[in-house]
C-alpha cells in the first residue's frame, strides 16, 4: 500500500458504514477474540507484516494496513513511532477497530533476528489478565503435594501434568503420555471412561472416588478423589479435559481405622463365651485390616484360669481359638483347636512377650516357626507380612492376634501397628472378662451340681429322672433345683424350686433351701405346712442378707408327696408353675391347683391339693425356664410342654433320655433362665402287700393285735420278724389305746422293709425318753427305737401316725 495514501486515509472513518466487512460483528461491534495477534513493524513504525489473527483482532485485512504507520491504528502510542528503537518491551495501548470502537490490548515487542524489524504480539488485556491468573492458579495447584493436575486433549493424551508416580523411580509424567502408560490397565480404562464422558457431555464430575495403582509399582493402591471439567475454545468447541486428582489415601485410611475401632467396640465383648469372643475379634479384622486373621489363646484361658508367664522360645502353651475367614484355604498346621507348635527364640518373639506389637517379614516369620519345612504347614500362601499383637490384660498375656497380608495387599504401616495395639488392648479386656465369667460360671456350676441330687432314683413309689440346664446368659446358674426325697412308709416327696438371683449366691441359697426342705420333709408335715415353714426360713435369710440384697432374696417352690399304698399325691405351690400329669393312656394336662405366694412372702396361707395317680402315670415338675421361650406367652410354653410330654413319655422309653430330649427341644439355644425338669413315673404297692386292722378302744385289744400281726407275717413268709414285730405292735397299740383317741388302725406294709403303722385321732406328739428305774411306764418308744431300724411320727388332718420300719433280709 502507498504510504502517502495511507497517511491521508482514516482507518476509523473508513470503517464507518462498512459493517459488512469481514471481521465486524453484529451491530458494528468487534467480534469475540481469544487469540494472539501478531504484526511486523520496520524501524520507522510502518506496518510491513500483518497476520490473520491481527485481522481477527482489528477487523482490518493486510492490504488495508500494509505500508501504513502504526500510529494510525493506535490511539495512544507511548512514544514517537518513528524511533522504533525506543519501543518498550511490553505495555498496554488502545487499538482502533474497523467498526469504530477501540480495544485495550497488552503487547510485547521483540526484534526480528538479522533485521531491523520488530515483531509485535498483542492480545486483549482482559484475556491476558485471565491467562495470567489462570497460569498463577495452575502453578499454585501444581505446587500442592496432595493435588495432581492433568490437562488432556480430545484424544485424552496428556498435554500438561504435574504427576509424579509413587514408584522407586519417581520421574515426572511427560507430555504426550496416556493414562495406560502410567496406571494399571484396569484403572486407566476406568478413568478414561469418566474423562470421555465429560468430554462428550460437558457435564463435570466432582469428587468421584477412584482407586488406582501405578503400572510399574502396583502396590500400594491409592485412593483418589477425581474431578474433571471439559475445556472449550472461544467458540465453545471441546478442546480437551482438565482432571484434578486429590489423594484421599490418608483420609480414607483414617476413616477405615475409625470404622474398625468402632466395630471392635460394638461387636467384641458382647458374648461371655471365650471362643465366641475370640471369633468376633478375628471376624472384624478381615478384610478390614488383613487378608487372614487368627486368635490364639493360652490353654489355661479356655478353662477360665490365669495363664503362666513365658519368656523365650519353645512351647508357648497356646491353642487356636478362632480363624477368619473360616472358609479360607488355611495351611494344614493352622486349624481351629490346634496347638501352636514350639517357636524359635527370635528377637521379635521376645519383643512380643514384653507386650509389643511386632511386624514380621516373610523371612523373619519363617525363621520364627522353624524354617522353610514347617513354613509349608504354618504359613498361608502368598504371605508377605505378618503382624502379631499380644492380648495383654490385667498383667496377664492371654494370647495373641495374628494377621497375615498376602500379595498384592499393602504392607503394614506404623499407624496400623498403633491401631492394632489399641484393638488388641480392647480385645484382651473382652477375652479376660469372658475368662473370668467362665471361671465364675464353672465354680457356680460345680457348686450347683454338687448341691443337686442324683439325676435318677428308683424307689418303691416311683422312678425319677431330673435334668438341669443352666442359663446361656448372665453370670452363671440361677439356683433352679429339683429333688426326690424318700419318706417313711414307702412314700416319696417331689420338689422343684427356683431361687431369685444368679451365680454362686443363688446356688448357695438353693443349697440351704434344699437342706431345709429335706429336714422338714423327714418330719412329714403336710405340703402346705412345709411351705409355710420354708417361707419363714426365707424371710430369715433375707433379714441376714446385706441391705442391698433384701429385695432379691426369694424363691418359688412346688412340693408334692406321693403315697404308693393309697396311690394319692398331695401337693402345694409357692408361686410355682403347676405340674403336668401324663396318664398311662397318653393323655396329658396341667394339674389344677391354687398356688400360694412365693416363699419370700409371709402371712399368706398355702393350700394342699390331692389327686389320684394310676400306676405308670408320669408327673412332671419343672421351673419356668422350660416354658419361657423368647417373647412367647407362658401359657403357650405350658401348652408346648404338655404336648411334648404326651408325645414323649411312653412306657417303653427311659425317663432320663426323655428329659434330655425335652429340654433340647423346648429350650432356646441360649436360654435366658435355668431350665429344670423332674419326671416321676409312679408305682403302686400291690394290695396283697398291705394289711389293715381296726383297733378297738379296749386294752384287751393289744393281745388281739399281736395275734393278728403274727398271722399276717406268717402268711407273708416273714416268720423271722414275728417276735420283734409282736413287741413293736404291742407297744404302739398300747400307746394308741392309752394316750390316743379312737378310731385307731394298725397297718402293715410289705416291701423291701416291713412297715408297721398305728394311726389314731389324737394330735399329741409322742416323745422318746429314758425311764427311771422306779417308773412303771415310759419304755415303749424306747423299746421300739431299739427293735426297729427307724421310727417316727407324722401328723395329718385330725390324726397322727406312729410308724416303724424293719429290714426284710430277702426279697419275697
Amino acid at each position: 500500500m502507498d504510504t502517502s495514501n495511507a497517511e491521508n486515509a482514516d482507518p476509523a472513518g473508513a470503517s464507518q458504514g462498512a459493517t459488512s466487512v469481514s471481521g465486524a460483528g453484529p451491530g458494528g461491534r468487534p467480534p469475540a477474540f481469544d487469540g494472539l495477534a501478531a504484526a511486523v513493524l520496520d524501524d520507522r513504525g510502518t506496518v510491513v507484516g500483518w497476520t490473520g489473527t491481527a485481522q481477527e483482532l482489528t477487523g482490518f485485512c493486510a492490504d488495508e494496513v500494509h505500508g501504513r504507520p502504526v500510529r494510525e491504528l493506535v490511539a495512544d502510542l507511548p512514544l514517537d513511532p518513528c524511533r522504533a528503537t525506543q519501543w518498550p518491551a511490553t505495555g498496554r495501548v488502545r487499538l482502533g477497530h474497523r467498526c469504530g470502537t477501540t480495544i485495550e490490548v497488552t503487547f510485547r515487542t521483540t526484534r526480528v533476528n538479522g533485521s531491523a524489524d520488530f515483531l509485535v504480539l498483542a492480545a486483549p488485556t482482559p484475556h491476558v489478565a485471565d491467562h495470567q491468573h489462570g497460569a498463577a492458579l495452575l502453578r499454585a495447584l501444581s505446587a500442592q503435594s496432595g493435588i495432581t493436575i492433568a490437562l488432556h486433549d480430545t484424544d485424552l493424551t496428556t498435554v500438561q501434568t504435574n504427576a509424579v508416580p509413587d514408584t522407586p523411580d519417581p520421574r515426572p509424567v511427560q507430555p504426550g503420555a496416556r493414562l495406560g502408560d502410567v496406571l494399571c490397565a484396569e484403572d486407566a480404562q476406568s478413568i478414561e471412561a469418566v474423562l470421555r464422558q465429560v468430554l462428550e457431555t460437558g457435564i463435570p464430575v466432582l469428587g468421584r472416588n477412584q482407586h488406582v495403582s501405578w503400572r510399574h509399582h502396583p502396590v500400594p493402591r491409592h485412593a483418589l478423589s477425581l474431578s474433571a471439567f471439559r475445556l472449550e475454545d472461544a467458540r465453545g468447541r471441546p478442546a480437551g479435559v482438565a482432571a484434578l486428582y486429590m489423594d484421599d489415601t490418608d483420609q480414607l485410611r483414617a476413616r477405615r481405622h475409625l470404622d474398625l475401632s468402632r466395630e471392635v467396640a460394638e461387636r467384641v465383648g458382647e458374648s461371655r463365651d471365650i471362643v465366641r469372643t475370640a471369633q468376633d475379634l478375628a471376624d472384624v479384622l478381615v478384610p478390614a485390616f488383613g487378608d487372614l486373621a487368627a486368635v490364639d489363646l493360652a490353654r489355661a484361658v479356655f478353662d477360665g484360669d490365669e495363664p503362666g508367664e513365658r519368656l523365650g522360645g519353645g512351647d508357648l502353651h497356646l491353642r487356636n481359638a478362632a480363624l477368619a475367614p473360616a472358609t479360607a484355604a488355611w495351611p494344614p498346621g493352622i486349624q481351629r483347636g490346634n496347638l501352636v507348635p514350639p517357636l524359635s527364640d527370635h528377637p521379635l518373639l521376645r519383643r512380643f512377650q514384653r507386650g509389643e506389637t511386632v511386624v514380621y517379614g516373610r523371612d523373619d516369620y519363617i525363621a520364627l516357626i522353624g524354617g522353610p519345612q514347617p513354613a509349608e504347614q504354618l504359613l498361608p500362601h502368598d504371605t508377605h507380612a505378618v503382624m502379631v499383637a499380644p492380648l495383654h490384660a490385667r498383667g496377664l498375656t492371654l494370647g495373641a492376634i495374628v494377621v497375615w497380608r498376602t500379595v498384592p495387599s499393602d504392607p503394614f504401616t506404623a499407624d496400623e501397628t498403633d491401631l492394632m495395639r489399641q484393638i488388641a488392648s480392647r480385645g484382651a479386656l473382652a477375652i479376660d472378662n469372658a475368662r473370668r465369667y467362665t471361671r465364675e460360671h464353672r465354680a457356680a456350676m460345680a457348686l450347683q451340681q454338687r448341691l443337686l441330687p442324683p439325676a435318677t432314683t428308683d424307689t418303691p413309689a416311683a422312678e425319677t429322672a431330673g435334668v438341669y440346664l443352666p442359663t446361656g446368659r448372665g453370670a452363671g446358674t440361677r439356683g433352679d433345683w429339683y429333688d426326690a426325697i424318700p419318706l417313711p412308709s414307702l412314700r416319696l416327696a417331689l420338689v422343684a424350686g427356683d431361687v431369685i438371683g444368679h451365680g454362686i449366691p443363688a446356688s448357695a441359697t438353693m443349697g440351704r433351701l434344699r437342706a431345709a426342705i429335706q429336714t422338714l420333709a423327714d418330719l412329714e408335715p403336710e405340703p402346705d405346712e412345709l411351705l409355710t415353714r420354708i417361707a419363714d426360713l426365707v424371710q430369715r435369710l433375707a433379714a441376714e442378707a446385706p441391705p442391698g440384697d433384701h429385695d432379691v432374696m426369694g424363691a418359688t417352690c412346688l412340693y408334692a408327696v406321693y403315697d404308693p399304698v393309697t396311690r394319692r399325691c398331695a401337693m402345694a405351690s409357692a408361686g410355682h408353675p403347676p405340674p403336668v400329669l401324663v396318664r398311662p393312656d397318653g393323655s396329658a394336662e396341667a394339674v389344677e391347683l391354687l398356688p400360694g405366694p412365693p416363699l419370700a412372702v409371709c402371712g399368706m396361707p398355702y393350700e394342699t391339693t390331692t389327686i389320684d395317680l394310676e400306676p405308670g402315670s408320669v408327673l412332671a415338675l419343672y421351673t419356668d425356664g422350660l416354658v419361657h421361650r423368647g417373647a412367647h406367652d407362658v401359657g403357650d410354653g405350658l401348652g408346648r410342654l404338655t404336648d411334648a410330654l404326651a408325645t414323649s413319655c411312653r412306657p417303653d422309653r427311659a425317663l432320663d433320655g426323655t428329659g434330655r430330649a425335652l429340654l433340647a427341644d423346648l429350650v432356646d439355644e441360649a436360654p435366658r433362665d435355668d431350665a429344670t425338669l423332674l419326671l416321676a413315673r409312679t408305682r403302686a404297692v400291690p394290695g396283697e402287700d398291705t394289711a389293715h386292722w381296726q383297733i378297738p378302744a379296749d386294752p384287751a385289744a393289744v393281745s388281739d393285735a399281736r395275734a393278728w400281726a403274727t398271722r399276717q407275717l406268717t402268711a407273708w413268709g416273714l416268720d423271722a420278724l414275728v417276735i420283734t414285730t409282736e413287741l413293736i405292735v404291742s407297744e404302739l397299740v398300747t400307746n394308741a389305746i392309752r394316750y390316743g383317741r379312737p378310731p385307731a388302725e394298725l397297718r402293715l406294709i410289705r416291701h423291701h422293709v416291713l412297715v408297721c403303722e398305728v394311726t389314731d385321732s389324737s394330735s399329741a406328739q409322742p416323745r422318746l425318753r429314758r425311764a427311771r428305774t422306779t417308773d412303771e411306764g415310759g419304755r415303749g418308744l424306747f423299746l421300739v427305737a431299739q427293735l426297729a431300724e427307724r421310727w417316727g411320727c407324722r401328723h395329718g388332718q385330725n390324726r397322727k401316725t406312729i410308724w416303724s420300719e424293719q429290714p426284710i433280709a430277702c426279697a419275697h
